[in-house]
């Protein structure tokens, strides 16, 4: 293997430039050329490859989302799509591929690898931390550090006012940062897609407190609730304990953003470096993760199929801390 390339795709996550970085000078390292796929997939498509350098990914390891920008390409989804990116991969001779990304990015993958063969190395870019083979996923201790901060906040102004405050964090599908948040955050309840949180709890938890002369409350609710996001889920408490002053935090976008933490930087570059080395191996088709500090590698098809199961042991703690 004498040439490879590198692309982000889906969500940005901080820690994405740290690894490509990673994986520009590893390449570098064992003297592979290096490109770079602007746009992800759609930029596989449309050509917007060109050769990176040691130089090309100094001073960005501290930078949050992505110098290779990112994009969602339904095109990439059509067989015409993918026969359009190999076409284009082909004229620059590239014969490995490291894809910074999530579940959706992995699928693409792998499909493509099935039809025309290219190795294929992904790296779990998303702040979700919700993909099987890995303990974390890059971005995600940022974005966990970046709600935890707005949640400390939102805490000194719910207890100078007496409020209940029900903060949304990310989490389409997975609770993996509203858990966290609640326990640094001394939340008296967590809300997640995994567990099933009647509103008869969640009003039960709130007089619990209130009889224990308790005045201020905060929430946290994963955006995939099933009881609905904050804001129908605060409209609900209104109406059954009218007396509650009840407010509502979504805070959204700003956790996909910002300097990458000490630790996301660490898990990026060793990601990058493994994914790499993964392809000179003549691994394909896999995930890299790091499980209990060791480099591991997934087949695509497991990381986009099993669920990554939710820590009971933090469950136990929200429930046991808040009381």
């Amino acid at each position: 293997m004498k040439k490879i390339a590198v692309f982000t795709s889906g969500g940005d996550a901080p820690g994405m430039n740290a690894c490509i970085r990673a994986v520009v000078r590893t390449a570098v390292y064992h003297k592979l050329e290096v490109y770079g796929i602007g746009r992800g997939y759609n930029g596989m498509i449309q050509g917007e490859i060109y050769r990176l350098f040691s130089h090309s990914v100094s001073n960005i390891i501290q930078k949050g989302g992505t110098i290779l920008k990112s994009a969602r390409c339904i095109e990439f989804q059509t067989p015409e799509g993918r026969k359009r990116a190999f076409e284009q991969i082909s004229k620059f001779g590239i014969e490995g591929i490291v894809a910074i990304g999530g579940n959706g990015t992995f699928t693409g993958a792998k499909v493509f690898y099935e039809e025309y063969g290219i190795p294929i190395i992904g790296a779990p870019g998303t702040i979700d931390n919700d993909l099987y083979g890995t303990d974390y996923t890059i971005g995600y201790d940022t974005a966990v550090n970046t709600a935890l901060d707005a949640i400390d906040k939102i805490r000194d102004t719910a207890d100078s006012h007496e409020r209940v405050f029900f903060v949304e964090v990310m989490g389409r599908d997975s609770g993996y940062i509203a858990l966290p948040c609640a326990i640094g955050g001394g939340a008296e309840m967590v809300m997640i897609p995994e567990t099933i949180t009647s509103m008869s709890e969640v009003i039960e938890t709130l007089q619990q407190g209130w009889r224990r002369s308790k005045t201020s409350f905060i929430i946290i609710v994963a955006e995939g609730e099933e009881e609905g996001g904050a804001t129908e889920i605060a409209a609900k408490v209104k109406e059954a304990l009218p007396q509650m002053d009840a407010k509502v935090t979504i805070i959204g976008h700003v956790q996909r953003g910002g300097r990458p933490t000490a630790a996301d930087r660490l898990l990026s570059s060793q990601m990058g470096m493994a994914a790499v080395e993964g392809l000179i191996a003549g691994r394909a088709n896999e995930m890299v993760g790091v499980i209990n500090g060791e480099v591991v590698y997934t087949p695509f098809h497991d990381t986009i199929t099993k669920k990554k199961p939710i820590s009971e042991s933090f469950l136990k703690l929200v429930e046991v801390l808040s009381v």
